[in-house]
């Protein structure tokens, strides 16, 4: 694939970052990638990885040349209400979610097939040039990405309960196993089972990144929490009265859910939900 962009300046080197990079080093997407941090450590592990034509400690001369402005963030709508007024006149601002991510972080962390058979959802406020958009959505897809674009407010609605509320419940439950009294700690990472085992991964996540999650679509987040919570509500009486059919239905249901995310290719059957070593 030729050149779609001539400078693609990557602002953060980390995970996501360096996964671009590498993505786009494979496809011939950009004649030059340039990287910004402010940390100097960072940027001399992003040296030593050597994925960048560039790196830059000085954020103006990283994005000069530049053409469009985008984000890899999962919430669109605070993004959007306070970026998109200092955005200066004549540049393109077209936030992105690539759906896709490890709990890893780092320059180190990246790798080129991240982004390969996942979403990217592209959501450009109203106006936004059509061009511009389509350039962005064929950059997407060079790097391996589905493309989708969405209306901000209904993606941060629709991740709210994809992503943000299975984190916090995440956050919770392993949250809830360590200040149990009853059980040591040591019988929680003794006698861990696999579905504890999978919260813990999650859990694992950044703080400071999923702080920042929940209070930037703290309205979504409340709106599938309220719902969550009437749903376990009716979950805890089902046991409560020995609701089995109840219980069997909801199982049921939602066992479905699981073979339909594996059809569409987004996981697989395999043992430990398919995960390989990038994603322990």
């Amino acid at each position: 694939m030729s050149a779609i962009f001539e400078k693609v300046a990557l602002i953060g080197l980390g995970l996501i970052g360096s996964s671009m990079a590498h993505a786009m080093r494979r496809g011939g997407l950009a004649s030059h990638i340039a990287g910004y941090t402010h940390r100097a450590e960072t940027l001399e592990r992003a040296r030593a990885v050597g994925f960048a034509d560039s790196l830059h400690a000085d954020l103006a001369a990283c994005v000069k040349d530049a053409a469009i402005l985008s984000d890899v963030g999962s919430v669109k709508g605070a993004v959007i209400r306070d970026v998109g007024p200092h955005v200066p006149e004549g540049v393109h601002f077209i936030p992105a979610h690539p759906i896709a991510g490890t709990e890893q972080s780092g320059p180190e962390a990246g790798f080129a097939e991240l982004f390969d058979g996942r979403w990217c959802i592209l959501t450009p406020p109203p106006g936004t040039d059509a061009a511009a958009l389509e350039k962005l959505a064929s950059f997407w897809r060079g790097l391996g990405s589905e493309v989708e674009v969405m209306e901000a407010r209904h993606h941060d609605l629709v991740l709210a309960i994809t992503s943000h509320l299975p984190h916090l419940i995440a956050y919770n439950i392993v949250g809830t196993a360590d200040d149990l009294e009853t059980v040591t700690q040591g019988e929680v990472i003794k006698y861990s089972a696999g579905g504890f085992r999978d919260f813990t991964r999650i859990a694992a996540s950044d703080p400071t990144m999923w702080r920042d999650v929940f209070l930037n679509n703290r309205e979504a987040v409340l709106e599938v929490l309220g719902r969550f919570s009437e749903d376990l509500s009716a979950l805890q009486r089902a046991i409560r009265w020995g609701d089995g059919e109840a219980l069997f239905n909801l199982f049921t249901r939602t066992r479905a859910i699981r073979r339909s995310i594996i059809d569409a290719g987004q996981d697989t059957a395999a043992p430990n939900f398919g995960r390989g070593k990038k994603d322990q």
